[in-house]
């Protein structure tokens, strides 16, 4: 990995938009459901020291804002950081840090070679969103341990635990989906303090509020040809939106469902009463 830079860089190919000038409003519902989130699984407590994962797109943007409000606002006192990955092709960041510094959120842009080795160690007919998953999952662990902080925060929300339940199910065999929060190999506690929240709420945030976030410009997938790009995701994402259409509280049936398992009902013999 190459070492971090503070410093902004706006070389990539986004074209920019008008930047969020008033203080951004969270709505109570918001509030609510994240304040009984981290409640629930105890997310964040006095003293922790927290690193956030800022890829700069709604989602990171909306928990960076949470966060910013909670130091303010919670009832106890803990730290935390934004960090964003830089993948080694440039991209826009300037907005990053003017949203960071108008709320007053540390900020570090760290740059790594991730891309390079990507490009290196790509295959043909191969998707190598996973592996650069743990890559880019990787350069947050290592900074996190690196700086003394003992949570990493990420913005997954419902419907990608959702995504990723059924990608599981689906395309690997695996009854599998994304917990509040784990404790990595590491020691790091890695929690998602959105992860009951709706995408179409993080959506109706950004769009209330007006503000900025830049096209996906720099996920490595938008670099490869679009005959090239993985077709499982999009394809989860339209059965998801499908079911929801047949029945609205597919969603909150399932987010129930996810914290009500009986594992004792399936064939792994690790859970059943033999």
């Amino acid at each position: 990995m190459k070492s971090a830079d503070s410093s902004a860089d706006s070389s990539g190919d986004c074209k920019k938009s008008s930047k969020t000038k008033e203080a951004p409003k969270i709505s109570k519902k918001i509030l609510s459901l994240v304040g009984k989130t981290n409640a629930q699984y105890n997310l964040i407590k006095e003293g922790d020291k927290v690193l956030l994962g800022l890829s700069g797109g709604k989602d990171s943007i909306l928990l960076a804002t949470i966060l910013a409000y909670m130091q303010r606002h919670a009832p106890f006192k803990f730290e935390f950081k934004a960090l964003t990955v830089d993948y080694g092709r440039g991209g826009e960041y300037e907005y990053i840090f003017e949203y960071c510094e108008k709320l007053g959120i540390p900020y570090e842009l760290y740059r790594t070679d991730i891309y390079e080795i990507l490009e290196q160690n790509k295959r043909e007919g191969t998707i190598y969103c996973s592996f650069c998953s743990r890559m880019r999952r990787g350069a947050l662990y290592s900074k996190a341990l690196e700086y003394g902080y003992n949570k990493l925060a990420l913005a997954h929300h419902l419907d990608d635990a959702a995504e990723s339940f059924f990608m599981n199910l689906t395309y690997n065999g695996a009854m599998r989906s994304m917990p509040p929060i784990y404790r990595a190999e590491n020691g790091l506690e890695v929690i998602r303090p959105l992860i009951f929240m709706r995408e179409r709420q993080i959506i109706d945030f950004i769009a209330s509020n007006g503000i900025y976030i830049a096209p996906d410009c720099n996920c490595p997938i938008n670099w490869l040809d679009s005959d090239k790009k993985p077709y499982a995701r999009e394809a989860t994402k339209q059965f998801l939106k499908n079911m929801e259409s047949e029945n609205p509280n597919f969603f909150k049936s399932l987010k129930n469902a996810f914290s009500n398992i009986h594992a004792g009902s399936f064939c792994d013999t690790n859970y059943l009463n033999i």
